[in-house]
């Protein structure tokens, strides 16, 4: 294996006004800390650069989550991703036009995944391009993930479920979160370790097929956490 090969399909956290957004957040602020007549700005005259970040990490970048961000229990994905290597399938679909909306349905994901079983899977949506690495996805009605697709993913072994899109669920679904609910079995069973992981971006030469998933999340003990997953 040669790793210096890897794929980061991550979308960076940015302070400019261009970088990507979702839900409602504006970009990340970060600002250097203040203390009496002391700066940490080297810029303004201080000794070394020392600052605090802002950021909401559903909304201002690529980001892992668990179980916790629909729970009311304070579970924390960085206690319950526990490994961070997984044998992955990316695949492709064209979300289909269901009135208003664009649905990833079951039988496309039946049809992508096919014999195959990974305990990750990666989705590339249609169309893409570059231009998702600075959409404000805020009021615009994004693609989704039908509930029984998220099902599927579950029963099939799906551990790690990776997409390029701001959230599984619709954007306004009166807080059914029904595909959230479908992947991590929800409250019946929940499945603790599964996590999903979306605004990722996949360029277009990257293939479908099989990779190692490196999935790394930075360690802040809450629901979600900023991550980078990287293909080998």
């Amino acid at each position: 294996m040669d790793w210096s090969k890897g794929i980061d399909i991550s979308i960076p956290f940015r302070t400019d006004p261009t970088a990507t957004s979702a839900w409602y957040v504006g970009p990340i602020e970060i600002d250097p800390v203040r203390i009496g007549d002391w700066v940490g700005s080297i810029k303004e005259g201080g000794s070394v650069n020392f600052r605090n970040v802002k950021l909401n990490p559903h909304g201002n970048g690529t980001h892992t989550e668990c179980v916790g961000h629909i729970a009311p229990e304070c579970y924390s994905v960085n206690q319950y991703l526990k490994r961070w290597m997984f044998k992955a399938l990316l695949i492709t679909i064209t979300p289909e036009q269901r009135g208003d909306d664009l649905v990833v349905t079951k039988e496309q994901m039946v049809s992508a995944i096919g014999n195959e079983r990974p305990e990750a899977v990666i989705l590339r949506t249609l169309p893409n391009s570059d231009c998702k690495l600075a959409l404000h996805y805020s009021n615009t009605n994004p693609a989704y993930i039908e509930a029984s697709g998220a099902a599927y993913l579950a029963e099939i072994g799906v551990e790690h479920f990776l997409l390029d899109l701001p959230s599984v669920d619709r954007e306004e679904d009166g807080g059914a979160l029904a595909a959230h609910k479908a992947f991590w079995n929800y409250p019946t069973n929940p499945r603790m370790e599964a996590t999903i992981t979306e605004l990722i971006y996949v360029p277009d030469h990257v293939k479908d097929g099989s990779y190692l998933l490196n999935l790394q999340v930075a360690p802040i003990e809450n629901d979600a956490s900023p991550s980078r997953p990287v293909l080998f």
